[in-house]
């Protein structure tokens, strides 16, 4: 492996509040929409699907589940008329099949205001 190649674990988990849990988010599925606003915000990618994997740090526990984002995303729009999500990511925020722990809050935001996910 090239140093380019090189990802630190770190960049891709992000902790709760309290750090008792740990949390990592792997591509699963994108959208086949094509942005139309390249110039402006780079390439960017449509996320659909992902999995979810929380480590209890406490336990050692690990629980992973599937998350259709746009499902989610729906659901959101017909019971709160509103979704916070913005599943638009960088291409360069995705790494070996990853994504960065800065990009997490801003894709599970509507899974954990339905409380499909309590973190």
């Amino acid at each position: 492996m090239s140093f380019e190649d090189f990802v630190d674990e770190r960049s891709l988990v992000s902790r709760d509040a309290l750090a008792t849990k740990e949390i990592k988010l792997k591509l699963l599925e994108v959208e086949d929409d094509t942005s139309d606003h390249i110039w402006r915000f780079g390439v960017r990618v449509k996320v659909k699907r992902i999995l979810i994997t929380i480590k209890h740090i406490n336990t050692q526990q690990i629980e992973e589940g599937e998350c259709d984002l746009h499902v989610i995303e729906k659901e959101m729009k017909e019971k709160r008329h509103y979704s916070s999500t913005n599943r638009w990511v960088p291409t360069t925020d995705i790494k070996n099949g990853y994504i960065v722990n800065s990009r997490h809050a801003s894709l599970l935001g509507d899974a954990v205001a339905l409380d499909y996910i309590t973190i």
